[in-house]
Parts: structure tokens; C-alpha cells; sequence
């Protein structure tokens, strides 16, 4: 059952005007550097909406949506973690943190992020050439 893409008023009174001025500013980076399907879904227990990065099959990074809250999602496969291992150093803390206390299932180590400014956007960006080079010149 498909679910019902929130307007962007609906998803203001969820997030907030101001985590909805970050969330729009994170699509904006990932939609000007990749050409992606984008897909909706309900965000399951913990959140309200899911909305995902995909193309050929391949999820690119998931955005959770919740009240007064949002989540950036990514999960490293085994050659992820190796790249990102071997450039730890050039990530924030917070970003060292995430990764070190992410549970790593048998489909890759899924880092959750729970975005309150764009004070992680250039260490986002890494992360996401990590996964895939962007597709849009």
C-alpha cells in the first residue's frame, strides 16, 4: 500500500521550520549530485516517514522523518567500512562516534545520524562518495 508523500506543511509541523530548513537543504545536496529514484514510506516504529535514496536496487542513504526529529541513514558494506577506515581521521568525532557505535548486520554497518543543523553536511557528503560517485555533472 503506498503511502501518502507528505506536503511539505505537513512535514513542517512534524520536523519543525527549522529541522525542515535542514532537511530541505539535505535533499537539495543529495539530489543536485545524484539522479535518484525517491521513494516514501511510512518510517515503521520510530519514525513517521521514510524516504529513500535508490537506484538500480541499490539504496544510496534513507531520511527518517518523526516528530521534532530526523535521521539520516547510510549502511557501509564490507569494501565502505575499509574505505572509510582508512580515512577515519578526516571526519568529525561525531561522525568517528556514529560509525563506532553502529551495529553491523550481516547486509553492512547501518550509521544513524539524528540531524538537528547542517554541522555534518561536508562529512554527509564523503560518506555518500564512499557509497556511490555522484551521477550529475
Amino acid at each position: 500500500m503506498p503511502v501518502k508523500v507528505p506536503t511539505n506543511e505537513e512535514l513542517i509541523s512534524l520536523l519543525g521550520q527549522s529541522l525542515f530548513d535542514v532537511w530541505t537543504k539535505l535533499t537539495h545536496l543529495v539530489e543536485t549530485k545524484y539522479d535518484m529514484e525517491h521513494l516514501w514510506n511510512s518510517g515503521g516504529k520510530r519514525w513517521t516517514y521514510e524516504y529513500k535514496y535508490r537506484r538500480g536496487g541499490k539504496t544510496l542513504c534513507t531520511l527518517y522523518a518523526k516528530e521534532d526529529a530526523f535521521g539520516f541513514l547510510i549502511i557501509f558494506g564490507k569494501d565502505e567500512r575499509v574505505k572509510f577506515e582508512a580515512d577515519r581521521n578526516n571526519y568529525s568525532l561525531e561522525v568517528q562516534r556514529v560509525y563506532d557505535e553502529s551495529t553491523t548486520y550481516h547486509d553492512g554497518k547501518w550509521m544513524m545520524f539524528e540531524l538537528k543543523d547542517t554541522s555534518l553536511f561536508c562529512d554527509i557528503e564523503k560518506l555518500l562518495r564512499i557509497k556511490r560517485k555522484p551521477n550529475i555533472k
